[in-house]
């Protein structure tokens, strides 16, 4: 990755999961630089107006990484870029097709931005061909505005993830949600319930952890138990696997582990 000049969400967000997942064959990479040009206030990512130039060959570069590194399941993200015409999805669309040509054994799981709800750039993306598609509503409905930015919205974010389906009924689709940040059980249950109205099949729930002194303070360290609760009540309601616990992030090695057996028995049978 290094000779390749990569970036990975593993270490620009300082994930608490980085030798776990590293050590267990599977990594995240973002792709489109390390300048986001949107600034929510729980991610430890740079944020500028504008992002760099895109590098023509980092798709291909992504696909020999995998390839080199034999990744079993890798996770494609990126930074927001809505200082580009297409917000990024010629990219994320060509860095899919290289790593089908590169390493077509990968499983490959895109976690994308909401292309501010552009459904042609979300198409794109949707019939290159990942295996999961993956868009964070990241909080509870109220405290949208608080933690993310003013250009992302709890009711686009739903958007995206339901005209994925609408796009390609059979493709399976994730979410995330961190909790700690000033929410009740109640409200992150009515989330969970909005994203299973949008058919999301998998979801993670993790805690917040503050990056730096500048970010967002943590308001509630949540116990084990409740993380438990969700687990459950996740699975009630139909999502095909929740992943919850305090270290739990959305790109997490347990649950990429399941859902790469899960699409192995879903192409068996």
């Amino acid at each position: 990755a290094r000779q390749l000049k990569l970036n990975t969400v593993c270490e620009e967000a300082q994930c608490p999961n980085i030798g776990e997942c590293w050590g267990g064959g599977t990594a995240t990479f973002m792709v489109m630089g390390e300048i986001c040009t949107r600034g929510c206030r729980f991610c430890a990512v740079k944020t500028r107006r504008k992002g760099v130039t895109l590098d023509p060959d980092e798709p291909k570069n992504v696909a020999n990484a995998i390839a080199e590194m034999e990744l079993d399941y890798v996770v494609v993200t990126s930074v927001d870029r809505d200082d580009l015409d297409d917000q990024g999805a010629g990219h994320f669309s060509a860095c899919i097709e290289s790593i089908r040509r590169r390493a077509p054994q990968t499983k490959v799981e895109v976690l994308i931005p909401d292309f501010c709800g552009r459904t042609e750039l979300l198409a794109k993306v949707t019939l290159s061909g990942p295996d999961v598609l993956a868009h964070n509503v990241e909080t509870i409905r109220r405290l949208t505005r608080k933690v993310r930015d003013p250009r992302a919205g709890y009711d686009q974010s739903l958007a995206v993830l339901s005209h994925i389906k609408d796009i390609d009924p059979n493709m399976l689709t994730k979410s995330s949600i961190m909790v700690g940040v000033g929410e009740t059980e109640e409200e992150v249950k009515e989330t969970m319930i909005d994203l299973r109205k949008a058919h999301v099949d998998f979801l993670t729930l993790g805690q917040y952890l503050q990056p730096t002194k500048r970010h967002l303070k943590v308001a509630d360290f949540i116990h084990p138990d409740v993380f438990e609760e969700y687990r459950r009540f996740g699975e009630e309601i139909g999502f095909k696997y929740v992943a919850s616990g305090p270290l739990v992030r959305s790109s997490y090695r347990a649950g990429e582990f399941f859902i790469r057996d899960y699409i192995n028995k879903s192409r068996a049978s």
